[in-house]
């Protein structure tokens, strides 16, 4: 039995008119057995219309789209969505996104009424195999956006950061050099991380194939603390992990055999509420499953258009692009090669 799962980065709907656009040209993305994305807005319809100001600051207010734009993932072929991230923002809209999404028939995790609502896993099943999805964020603000015992809100994975400063055999830095950076130290809280460890378990052992999804970085690199969220999903049972946060593609990384996509940049994503984004790309994994196990694990690069169309690039002219990630998960220890318009991962060594 052969399943074709496909996965996405960061969908915001802001800026989308018209539902049967964006994902129009995405073959490999409506045709798909199981289609899953982070999705990065409230399908949300507030009583009082907010005026978009250009000095407005995202974070707080969290982007919020018109209830009707969600058919575009209807017609995007999307079966599942993950919601926790920094802009899935407010227990209203958090609600009322989920409401339109089960309207819509799109499973999602990562938010809901309460803590344990918002960690529990989404199921879907495709010809008697049941994947199982888990979303978290390690990007959240402070202030009643964690779902509690009794509140709303996102599925956390808390993490920390600590400043070394800098020593001469760890940076290569002498400790004698005023003005000499300091090291970044992030680690994830061991009480979150062991429930998660517990969860990820829990729910291989009652599915097939587990997908962990999270939110997460900062810059271009991998830190410390994604590494360990993502270890010790596939440690824990998971198959494959699905990173989200930048805005750019990040590095791959091969851990016993499974697939860690660090980060795959935008999807569908025109504006926020403050500016216009332009000439972003994205990154489009596709995984091949015979039975439950990964046969074949590839990406294409795509970017979106003035008209919202969002088209796989070609390689060819996305050299740059290609050296880059094939670069940054060498240095993981991860191979690949381009095979036209695919960038096929190496799973086992060769």
């Amino acid at each position: 039995m052969k399943t074709n799962l496909v996965m996405t980065g960061d969908l915001n709907l802001l800026g989308i008119d018209d539902p049967a656009v964006p994902f129009a040209k995405l073959d490999a993305l409506r045709e798909a057995d199981i289609a899953i994305g982070n999705l990065e807005c409230c399908l949300f319809d507030p009583p009082q219309q907010r005026e978009m100001m250009a000095d407005d600051v995202s974070g707080y207010e969290g982007f919020y789209v018109p209830s009707a734009a969600g058919q575009a993932l209807k017609l995007g072929g999307y079966k599942v969505v993950g919601n926790a991230n920094n802009q899935n923002y407010g227990a209203e809209a958090i609600l009322a996104s989920n409401k339109n999404l089960d309207a819509l028939g799109i499973a999602h995790a990562g938010t809901g009424r309460n803590s344990a609502e918002a960690r529990a896993p989404a199921v879907v099943t495709h010809n008697r195999l049941k994947v199982g999805f888990v979303q978290r964020t390690s990007q959240y603000w402070s202030n009643n956006h964690e779902a509690g015992a009794r509140a709303p809100g996102v599925a956390t994975l808390k993490a920390y950061t600590a400043y070394q400063p800098p020593y001469y055999k760890d940076n290569k830095i002498p400790p004698n050099r005023p003005g000499a950076p300091a090291k970044v130290i992030t680690w994830t809280d061991p009480e979150y991380l062991a429930q998660f460890r517990d969860e990820i378990a829990a729910l291989r052992r009652e599915t097939d194939f587990v997908v962990s999804s999270h939110h997460w970085g900062y810059g271009e690199e991998v830190l410390q603390y994604m590494k360990e969220i993502a270890h010790a999903a596939i440690d824990s049972g998971a198959d494959v992990v699905m990173g989200h946060g930048p805005h750019y593609p990040l590095a791959i990384e091969v851990y016993k055999g499974k697939p860690i996509f660090y980060g795959m940049g935008s999807f569908c994503f025109m504006r926020t509420n403050k500016k216009l984004h332009r000439g972003w790309i994205g990154m489009m994994p596709k995984l091949a499953l015979d039975d439950s196990r990964l046969s074949r694990v590839a990406f294409s690069f795509v970017r979106q258009a003035e008209d919202t169309s969002i088209a796989v690039q070609d390689l060819a002219r996305e050299k740059e692009q290609v050296d880059r990630i094939a670069r940054l998960s060498g240095e993981l220890g991860t191979k690949g090669s381009v095979k036209g318009n695919d960038f096929v991962v190496q799973l086992e060594a060769a």
